[in-house]
């Protein structure tokens, strides 16, 4: 494991402070555009036992085996201040109906806020995604699997793949909205000297918000050598119109085997920000299947919203 991911508390950035602020507000505008959850769509918690029945209409089935199709796995990997149910609501089914076997997971919880992750450091997270990819390939007897991530959870898989075998085990690694090079919150991270301890506070607290701001030790260690590693596809889904990962460019990846997409060239009409674009957007739903099944991709426009 890199030393720099275990550099003292006291040295990381202190930009966090208003990365919550901003992740704070938009949590609402999640919770309003999904619904609750159903016994077709379990948490990633609740393993499965030998007397539960296939959930063969909904994802986190550990019985699914892939199809000749769609022959790797789907793992869906959270944002911030989202679990492995809210935050896939529309994409989960979405490919299940499509035919894939869709798991999710949860990550990065504190103690004491069980269903909000994302918030612990995102070297430790990243060590709980490679637990679960495994255990998800033991499951399927697949050999690999296919990353599907948004904000949070379309950067943190890069620890994995670059530091923890992740590449090994991953085909393709599909970012929507990842603040791949973290963010600055539109500048307002340059007010933070005016409020003396605030950002000690936020980064004592919650790590992982810390490690996603632009600069810090995270994601300079993070992205040091290159954006990717040989042997996975990269495709990363952003929108010109994101107001937590700014700005929206640095969520392009450089590199081979990289596609970067903005929602707004195949659907100039779309307003998706950060979150609808992760949580409701069939557009950028549309290209998440093409870039899991390039060999059979069609054009996504804003008729795919409807497809």
């Amino acid at each position: 494991m890199p030393p720099w991911t275990r550099a003292p508390r006291a040295r990381r950035t202190p930009f966090a402070a208003l990365l919550l602020a901003a992740l704070a507000l938009v949590v609402p505008t999640a919770a309003t555009a999904t619904a609750a959850p159903t016994a077709s769509a379990p948490s990633s918690a609740q393993a499965p036992t030998s007397a539960q029945a296939p959930t063969s209409r909904g994802w986190n089935d550990f019985a699914c085996k892939p199809s000749t199709a769609h022959p790797r796995p789907v793992v869906l990997v959270h944002g911030t201040f989202a679990n492995s149910v809210d935050n896939w609501l529309v994409l989960a089914p979405y490919l299940v109906n499509r035919g894939y076997c869709v798991f999710s997971l949860d990550y990065g919880q504190l103690p004491g806020l069980p269903h909000i992750g994302g918030l612990g450091p995102i070297d430790a997270s990243a060590g709980q995604l490679a637990v679960y990819v495994d255990r998800v390939l033991a499951a399927t007897g697949a050999p690999e699997a296919d990353l599907v991530g948004h904000s949070q959870g379309g950067m943190m898989p890069h620890y994995y793949l670059k530091f923890l075998g992740g590449a090994a085990k991953v085909n393709a690694l599909v970012g929507i909205a990842p603040d791949n090079h973290g963010t600055t919150l539109l500048g307002l991270t340059g007010l933070l000297p005016y409020f003396p301890g605030l950002g000690h506070l936020i980064t004592e607290k919650t790590p992982g918000l810390a490690d996603q701001v632009a600069g810090s030790r995270f994601i300079t260690g993070l992205t040091a050598g290159g954006d990717t590693v040989p042997g996975v596809r990269y495709t990363v889904i952003a929108t010109r119109y994101d107001e937590v990962v700014t700005p929206y460019r640095t969520q392009y990846l450089d590199g081979p085997d990289v596609r970067n997409v903005l929602l707004q060239d195949l659907c100039p009409l779309s307003l998706s920000e950060h979150v609808a674009i992760g949580t409701i957007d069939r557009v950028a739903f549309h290209e998440v299947a093409n870039a899991l099944d390039p060999a059979h991709a069609t054009p996504t426009t804003c008729l795919s919203a409807i497809g």
